[in-house]
């Protein structure tokens, strides 16, 4: 079953990482998506953009509304995922635990449902 990886943090406050700190992380990113590509588990994964550059888009009563950003006021914001398979959702949370911005942040993890077309 695939599961998606959902990886949130403070934008803010990871800015204010020192510069060794942020290099680590991105170290850990590194071996962490090469262990899981390794043992067949990583479907994809990515990191992206800053929270700023996200547009909003929303279709009401048959009308196209685009706004900058998403509005939620939140402390984390949603910096990347992983797509993984995993046998269940015991070894997803396993492979979460694992996932660097777990440290400062939190993983959400949530199974993806197939759609038959």
């Amino acid at each position: 079953m695939q599961y998606m990886l959902l990886i949130y943090d403070s934008e803010a406050d990871g800015k204010k990482r020192p510069d060794a700190e942020r290099q680590q992380m991105f170290q850990d990113y590194g071996t962490f998506t090469r262990e899981i590509a390794q043992a067949g588990k990583l479907k994809a994964g990515d990191p992206l953009e800053p929270s700023t550059t996200a547009t909003t888009v929303r279709v009401r009563n048959g009308k196209t509304v685009v706004t900058d950003g998403p509005f939620a006021e939140t402390k984390e914001q949603l910096g990347g995922y992983y797509l993984v398979e995993a046998k269940d959702l015991d070894e997803a949370i396993a492979i979460a635990a694992k996932v660097p911005g777990s440290k400062f942040g939190s993983i959400e993890v949530r199974p993806v449902r197939k759609m038959s077309m």
